[in-house]
């Protein structure tokens, strides 16, 4: 077949729910998957139809109709689908789904709130993309009680591990003498971000829920329900990461013409 019609290993992994295109790729350097029986490299292409993929010995069947959901992630699960140090991970939350799904992006295991599950890999991909900055909405309890100075620290960005914080929107929810609650949206997704936000001025998260991921809302679900997304749903998605990144490609266009002159 043409080369041209063949598409990359980790995205075919991705989009027939294996993992996401990152994790696929850790899939290939672990040499835990092969190609018609050989062992796999970053950078190989294959033809849906006739080559035969596995990953740890098991065949990757391809797909057919892609997958959105949401579910309520409680505390205590680690975002992944399977876990060698035996804790409980949301893999087991999904478990009675037909398809293979994974999740985009990450809660750490103290955190709780709203997860994307998907099979579509480049839903995945636009959903987690450093460029697409799409929203992100917690509500965390800090203690001790936030001042007027962290606030506008937070909401001006502060320096933590990985460098500056974007600018994010705090606002005080509940403001009591031993403890604050706030509402902190953001447009990124590094690492811990928003503990680590926190850290930096002062403040112990005690308590952090994911509410919201671009328009789309936690809702009433329960913690350890999922939910399917609507199509409309879908399609805000997507129309928010498509935003976002034609925003990000402005504002790049504009700093570089900045140095020109």
């Amino acid at each position: 077949m043409a080369e041209d019609n063949k598409i990359r290993l980790q995205k075919y992994l991705a989009d027939n729910g294996i993992a996401s295109r990152r994790k696929s790729e850790e899939l290939i350097i672990g040499g835990r998957v092969k190609v018609n029986g050989h062992p796999a490299g970053i950078g190989d292409k294959v033809d849906p139809k006739r080559d035969i993929v596995t990953v740890g010995g098991e065949r990757v069947e391809p797909q057919t109709g892609n997958i959105y959901i949401m579910l309520h992630k409680p505390r205590g699960y680690v975002t992944t689908m399977s876990d060698e140090m035996g804790r409980r991970c949301v893999a087991e939350l999904v478990e009675d789904i037909d398809a293979r799904v994974y999740p985009v992006g990450r809660l750490d295991r103290d955190s709780e709130g709203l997860l994307l599950f998907t099979n579509d890999g480049e839903f995945a991909n636009m959903m987690t993309h450093p460029s697409m900055h799409i929203s992100k909405t917690y509500r965390v309890t800090v203690r001790p009680r936030a001042n007027e100075e962290q606030i506008v620290a937070l909401s001006a960005g502060v320096v933590i591990d990985s460098g500056k914080t974007s600018p994010a929107s705090v606002q005080v929810l509940t403001d009591e003498p031993q403890r604050s609650v706030l509402q902190i949206t953001i447009h990124e997704g590094r690492n811990r971000q928003i503990r680590k936000m926190c850290e930096a001025v002062g403040l112990e998260t005690i308590r952090l829920k994911r509410t919201s991921i671009g328009s789309v809302k936690l809702g009433m679900l329960a913690p350890g329900k999922y939910r399917e997304l609507t199509k409309e749903e879908v399609s805000a998605l997507k129309r928010s990461a498509q935003k976002a990144k034609k925003a990000g490609e402005t504002r790049k266009n504009s700093k570089q013409n900045k140095r020109r002159y």
